[in-house]
């Protein structure tokens, strides 16, 4: 990522380049349908009109949020093919079922403890479901029901369409949520690659001091700026930047760009009231504070990503393609802290798939084809070049004194 700063601007902003040119991303990226060209269009057109509103300079939160969830135009709230080997990313429980039975098998150890019922935030395609249920069914610990909260209507019904094919006595325990249940549940939550699709604010490490970044309008797009001395600040985002500078003593290189997600916390105390007992399982690319503000990692972590392939300029495809940005899991950590809940468990992907049994999973497939398959799905999502190392997983538990086998062999705790 090359980032440049000019000194000043005639029209009163900080002006940043834009972090990956146009003409650059454009030439990794497959070119848009005129369907997808028409839906990107009215998506920016949006935006402008946000950006005028506002007088001319948004956070870079409010333009995430409007380029992934605006009603109709949004990545997520309309329609296209996100996941899977036509859509613009693939998740773990895409690559292989292993990572699925690996849940379930956390989950069973849950469930045998409070009973209950499980709810999935975000459940993409339903494959995730669809291989949890069963299970669950032959290790004897199915849930009263399985819901789904899902934000994407084109999901929802892939997911639909999915949970059909199981046997009836599953199905029937599957439900969809529009929002969070009314009644705090017992059981299991699930939240894979869910967090890292809340919007971020984006800053800049200035004269010791971390200046916002958000987004202005260029010619007929958009580009980096920092807030203007016209627009009030944010005081949310003001104080986190504040604590963030202490906690990390002045580590941070003239430069430095990164994001802050503020949305973890309010996500979580919202999830956390709506468990009574039990855990809520995360996992998603990130890290501990420490190493996701190490003064080497000085672009951040914010991603784009478009039919399979990955680029770092939010500002083209709007509406068309997905934006994420890594967690900050000790912001997770704190953030359940303060919404009552423990962190039960925290641990690489890698080491939470040995801890639930991806090894016997593998070993005790007898078809020499279906074992060399499974041999390599499994290498996907535990080498360190691959998942393994990238993606980490958190526990944050209720009043759940167990100790939970996908965090056997390792605890990362100590690192929040």
């Amino acid at each position: 990522m090359s980032t440049v700063f000019p000194a000043s601007a005639a029209d009163g902003f900080v002006d940043i380049a834009a972090i990956m040119t146009a003409s650059a991303a454009h030439s990794i990226l497959p070119s848009l349908s005129a369907e997808e060209r028409q839906h990107s269009e009215a998506a920016a057109a949006l935006i402008r009109e946000r950006l005028e509103r506002a007088g001319g300079w948004l956070s870079f939160e409010e333009f995430m949020q409007l380029a992934l969830y605006a009603p109709g135009l949004g990545y997520y709230s309309a329609g296209s093919v996100k996941l899977g080997a036509g859509g613009d990313f693939v998740t773990a429980p895409e690559i292989s079922d292993l990572f699925s039975c690996c849940v379930a098998w956390q989950c069973a150890q849950v469930l045998r403890e409070t009973g209950g019922e499980i709810l999935e935030f975000g459940a993409g395609t339903g494959r995730m479901a669809s291989v949890i249920l069963p299970s669950l069914a032959e290790l004897g610990v199915l849930p009263a029901r399985y819901a789904i909260l899902e934000v994407s209507a084109d999901l929802a019904d892939r997911q639909r369409e999915r949970i059909a094919r199981l046997p009836r006595e599953l199905r029937d325990r599957v439900i969809w949520l529009d929002r969070l249940p009314a009644t705090p549940l017992v059981g299991c939550m699930l939240a894979n690659e869910v967090l890292d699709a809340l919007p971020v604010h984006r800053f800049v490490m200035r004269a010791g001091s971390l200046r916002e970044l958000g987004v202005r309008p260029a010619g007929a797009g958009f580009a980096w700026a920092e807030r203007p001395a016209s627009a009030a600040p944010d005081a949310a985002f003001s104080a986190a930047a504040l604590e963030l500078l202490a906690q990390l003593e002045g580590r941070l290189p003239e430069g430095y760009v990164s994001e802050i997600g503020l949305q973890l916390a309010p996500w979580i105390a919202g999830v956390g009231a709506c468990l009574h007992r039990g855990m809520l399982l995360i996992l998603d690319y990130g890290l501990p504070c420490a190493h996701y503000y190490h003064p080497q990692r000085a672009d951040g972590t914010l991603r784009c990503h478009f039919k399979q392939r990955a680029h770092d300029d939010p500002f083209i495809n709007i509406g068309v393609q997905d934006i994420t940005a890594w967690v900050d899991f000790t912001r997770v950590a704190q953030s359940a802290l303060a919404a009552g809940l423990e962190v039960g468990g925290f641990a690489t992907q890698a080491a939470f798939l040995l801890g639930t049994g991806i090894e016997a999973m593998t070993a005790g497939v007898t078809d020499e084809v279906s074992r060399v398959r499974l041999a390599g799905e499994a290498r996907r999502l535990l080498l360190p070049g691959e998942m393994g190392e990238a993606v980490k997983v958190m526990a944050l538990t209720r009043e759940l004194e167990i100790a939970l086998d996908g965090f056997a062999h390792q605890d990362l705790r100590p690192s929040l």
